[in-house]
């Protein structure tokens, strides 16, 4: 604050400081000292208050994950009729981008891409500096045109725990440094161009709950896994071989998708420890041996081990209560457990089935409680149903090429042929 004598001298100096009395120069400059000094106080205040909003601003994001988002976005572009990028304004927040999720001051989840279905997505490259953001724990891609490796660099993410690129055009192996995740709990790179195989570091991941390489083009074998909380494995349609060894799989596993690749041996073993199944499909393999009956007492929807090499005969150990049993093109015999006759919809044929059809399938086929029943290409010798009776038009039923003449004419699938009966000569047992 100014003196009151600072303040009357002021006042009553004339325009020009020189025109005033020494006595006024005097309590003049007085004042004009203090004047200054309290302009000084204003103004290293102001500097204070402006180098304080500068150091908030700076503290919003990482300098680190700042120029890692810089370098994401130039290497990735909307594909036409996306505008994804629109609020990527890097003269604003960061934390406010589409897709970025902060904790504080690092960068915790990248989601790219708008997830609503049909968007367009993304086209480009991920960039190497996605390996910068030391703190992300969660990293997705919609669907899209992306294309490239993935890079190397995301091994440096230690706090990972999600990575879901599917859907897209990425190519060359799957990183062997992956292993190197250690809180990695869903990998999901499915639908791409991978090749290679799978790194056997993949199954050292101690936290893995769901993995989904599907519809790729991956070859070799399939390491065994180690996490005891994996209920995911999906790798169908892929060129992958081998077999399976009894403990290569956890007994944790809900859902086990093997189908369209070229595994196999023997799987009684391995099927007889995954007891918590509620999805398997096995299909279009070269698997081999028995099917164990335990398998259709698991609580799935929908089994599917056709066109394999699997053989013998197939006992359930109780009334089957899956909807959808798909056992054809195989090569099991021995006579047809009436335990399927619960089954909504069974596939038998194109197998060495023999004897007679139980008589519960035709009670319940008429009863409209079979929606599907597909018995052609066996060597089955009888079935006991009225040559007059009307199947139900919900259901579907195929006697065609076995070792009896069909007593009822119903429509077949294309692919199940012309000929009604099998010829004599192939049939073990005939009672034409």
């Amino acid at each position: 604050m100014l003196d009151s004598s600072a303040i009357k001298a002021f006042t009553l100096c004339p325009t020009r400081y020189q025109q005033c009395s020494l006595t006024d120069q005097s309590t003049m400059a007085k004042q004009r000292r203090i004047s200054l000094g309290f302009g000084f106080l204003l103004f290293s205040f102001s500097l204070c208050l402006l180098h304080s909003n500068v150091m908030i601003a700076s503290a919003i994001l990482d300098p680190l994950d700042f120029l890692a988002l810089q370098s994401i976005r130039k290497a990735l572009h909307d594909l036409p009729g996306s505008n994804f990028f629109a609020s990527w304004d890097f003269t604003a927040d960061p934390c406010n981008f589409a897709g970025v999720y902060c904790d504080g001051d690092k960068v915790v989840s990248l989601n790219l891409g708008d997830p609503r279905a049909g968007s367009p997505g993304l086209t480009g490259r991920i960039d190497n500096a996605i390996g910068k953001l030391s703190a992300l724990a969660e990293f997705s891609m919609v669907p899209g045109r992306v294309y490239g490796p993935l890079p190397q660099s995301i091994s440096q993410l230690k706090n990972l725990r999600f990575l879901a690129v599917s859907r897209n055009f990425i190519s060359g192996d799957i990183p062997a440094t992956l292993g190197h995740l250690r809180n990695l709990r869903t990998l999901d790179l499915s639908y791409n161009q991978l090749t290679g195989g799978i790194p056997r570091t993949i199954g050292t991941l101690p936290e893995l709950t769901n993995l989904m390489l599907c519809h790729n083009r991956l070859s070799g074998s399939v390491p065994p896994f180690l996490s005891q909380s994996l209920t995911r494995l999906d790798l169908k349609h892929n060129g992958l071989s081998g077999s399976f060894a009894p403990g290569s799989l956890p007994p944790s596993l809900q859902y086990l998708s093997l189908s369209w690749n070229r595994f196999s041996g023997p799987v009684d073993r391995l099927l007889n420890r995954l007891d918590r199944l509620n999805y398997l499909d096995l299909s279009l393999n070269q698997f081999t041996g028995k099917i164990p009956g335990r398998v259709f007492s698991y609580p799935i929807n929908n089994l599917q081990l056709q066109r394999n090499q699997f053989s013998g005969p197939v006992e359930p150990v109780d009334q089957v209560t899956i909807s959808t049993v798909d056992l054809s093109y195989n090569r099991l015999s021995g006579q047809i457990s009436p335990m399927f006759s619960t089954v909504e919809n069974l596939y038998l044929n194109n197998n060495r089935f023999m004897g007679h059809v139980p008589a519960s399938f035709v009670d319940r086929l008429l009863a409209a409680s079979i929606q599907i029943l597909y018995l052609q290409h066996n060597y089955l010798t009888g079935i006991e149903i009225n040559p007059t009776a009307e199947i139900p038009l919900s259901s579907s039923l195929c006697l065609q090429y076995n070792c009896m003449v069909p007593p009822v004419q119903t429509p077949c699938p294309l692919r199940a042929g012309m000929q009604k009966t099998r010829p004599t000569s192939q049939c073990i047992e005939w009672k034409g």
